[in-house]
Formats: C-alpha cells, sequence, structure tokens
C-alpha cells in the first residue's frame, strides 16, 4: 500500500482505478472503504483528477465486441461457466465505475463519498462471491471472452456528475434489475442453488445501488433547476437514440427511485 493512499480517498480510488489484477482490485477496494468507514481516509486532495482513457484490467479475458460474446447452452457445464464469468465480468468492471464516480466528480457533498464508497464495496464483494461460484465449476475469471463496452459510458459522461448519474447506475446497472430474476430462475432450474443464492445477494444491493444513482440525479437536476424526466429522457435521447431494451422490472425499478411517469416513457421507448 503506498504511503499516499492513507491521506485521501481520491488517491485510493485513483490505486484501485489503475490496479490490472482482478483480485488485487477487489481486496485492495474493501480494505480502503474499511478505512473510509474509519475515518482513516479524508476527501481533501491538492490533486485534480486526472483522464484515465482505460480503467485498469487484466490481459484476460480478451475484450470482443458484445456481438461478437457467443451464447451457450446453460445445459452444458461450459455454458454455466460462461454465463458466471459474464456476470463476474460485470462485477468487476462495476468496481471500477463505482471508483470513478468518487475520483471524477469532487464538488459533490460529502454524502455522495460515502454512497459510492460503499458501492465499490459492495461490488468488489459481488466480484468475489461470483467468481466463487466459477472456481467451483473448475474455471477462472479470464477463461472466456467479454465485452468491451461496459468502461464505454463512463468515458462519454466523465465531463458531467448528472450525466453519469443519469446514465450509468439508471440506464446500465438498471438493466441488471429486470434480467436478474430471470438468470436466477434458469439457474434454479439446473439446480445451481449457490448462483441463486449469490443472485439474490447481487439484486438486493443494485436496487440500492440504482437508487443511488437516482438520488443524486435528483440532487444535481435540483441543483440546476431541470425536470428529472425532461432531463432523463433527453439524454436516452442523446446517448442511446431513445432506445431501451425491456420489459422493465417495475417493483425493482420504482424500489431504486424511478417513478411511474419514467416507467411509463420507458415502455414507449422499448
Amino acid at each position: 500500500m503506498s504511503m499516499l493512499s492513507r491521506y485521501d480517498i481520491y488517491t485510493a480510488a485513483f490505486e484501485c482505478l489503475s490496479l490490472s489484477d482482478p483480485e488485487k482490485k477487489a481486496k485492495q477496494t474493501r480494505f480502503y472503504a474499511q478505512q473510509w468507514r474509519d475515518g482513516v481516509l479524508g476527501s481533501l486532495s491538492k490533486k485534480m483528477p486526472v483522464a484515465i482513457a482505460e480503467a485498469g484490467h487484466p490481459k484476460k479475458p480478451k475484450l470482443i465486441s458484445p456481438r461478437e460474446v457467443p451464447k451457450r447452452s446453460l445445459g452444458t457445464l461450459e455454458g454455466q461457466a460462461a454465463l458466471i464469468h459474464a456476470i463476474a465480468h460485470i462485477e468487476f468492471n462495476a468496481i471500477n465505475l463505482a471508483w470513478d464516480a468518487v475520483y471524477r466528480f469532487r464538488d459533490m457533498p460529502e454524502q455522495y463519498l460515502h454512497d459510492w464508497v460503499r458501492v465499490a464495496d459492495e461490488e468488489a464483494y459481488h466480484y468475489g462471491l461470483v467468481c466463487g461460484c466459477l472456481n467451483d465449476l473448475g474455471y477462472r475469471y479470464g477463461d472466456f471472452d467479454a465485452h468491451d463496452g461496459l468502461w464505454d459510458m463512463a468515458q462519454r459522461t466523465a465531463h458531467d456528475v448528472l450525466e453519469r448519474m443519469a446514465l450509468v447506475p439508471r440506464v446500465m446497472e438498471a438493466r441488471g434489475l429486470d434480467v436478474t430474476p430471470g438468470i436466477s430462475r434458469r439457474f434454479k432450474a439446473i439446480g445451481n442453488n449457490d448462483m441463486v443464492r449469490v443472485l439474490g445477494i447481487i439484486l438486493r444491493d443494485e436496487i440500492g445501488h440504482v437508487a443511488v444513482g437516482s438520488r443524486w440525479f435528483h440532487y444535481c437536476c435540483k441543483q440546476r433547476n431541470l425536470d428529472p424526466n425532461v432531463t432523463f429522457q433527453t439524454l436516452l435521447h442523446k446517448y442511446l437514440k431513445g432506445k431501451l431494451r425491456g420489459p422493465f422490472s417495475y417493483e425493482a425499478r420504482l424500489q431504486a427511485g424511478f417513478d411511474m411517469e419514467e416507467l411509463k416513457q420507458l415502455e414507449a421507448m422499448n
């Protein structure tokens, strides 16, 4: 551990973002999150954030276009492992996304830091749980190719915390609220109860993560005298051409800070 990382959360965030080894990234994330909770790390820094083109990631998995990722059946051990690997890849990238939210935006209230450090900690915990299930099948993270689109939205929204809160937690992470129950049912059908348990933990926590995004998106809208629903729609059209894949889990999204008007608007875009 570098000495500088003892002094502020931004140095810790940059260190975690820079680490390429997944196990070290997850371990340091959990360590620094505890240091933050214990009051060891402060929130004052003399250094301004630097542009991060790519967060640290290992040589494997090989990153390919989402269209190139092969589809496999859960009826085979390899198919089960491939799906678990895909979830591990999402959780690994979610660690980076949470730390970048901490590192990038320095003009937010201290509660914002508390929220996103907690998210990073929970994503690291999820990564460990999913990799445990993957290892139980005889595979490791990096054994399959993975898609390369997860960091793209972080780069595209690096200039504005409002846009980041709208599009990473409320679009990218919120998709997990819609699809995780169905994935869990598929694992239950083949008797993989460990993954069912892990996915239950992930879904519970991800509702909270999307709620964090909703909280700070609404905060930013209020600060700028913007209507949240209109602003969210505008950003969806700007970044996603007004297209968003459904179906949507109304129950989970309502818990995560969406309202019925927003959900009806999302349905119209589906």
